[in-house]
């Protein structure tokens, strides 16, 4: 599956948050360049890409071998969430019921 971000933080930022997250999951690091990371592990495999986009935004690309909605697909939007929690520490995620 393909998921995708718009941050406000640089590539650079993205791209260190992503070697602290998924580290933490059991996947390791497979290939790495300035602006992207091929992560592998028993969840399965995962490509990231952070590129400035237009003005002050990151688009934030992340493509895994996965099939539906699975465990890593779950993970990354986690991921996601630790983006905009480090983009902006002062909001608080809330139930939307």
């Amino acid at each position: 599956m393909r998921h995708f971000y718009r941050s406000q933080m640089p590539p650079a930022d993205v791209v260190a948050v992503a070697d602290l997250f998924f580290p933490a999951l059991g996947l390791t690091v497979v290939t790495s360049a300035a602006r992207s990371r091929a992560f592998s592990g028993p969840l399965g495999a995962l490509k990231l890409s952070a590129k400035p986009e237009g003005g002050h935004y990151t688009f934030v690309e992340v493509a895994t071998d996965q099939m539906g909605e699975s465990r890593l697909d779950r993970n990354v939007k986690r991921f996601f969430v630790e983006l905009h929690s480090a983009d902006d520490p002062s909001h608080k995620l809330q139930a939307s019921y």
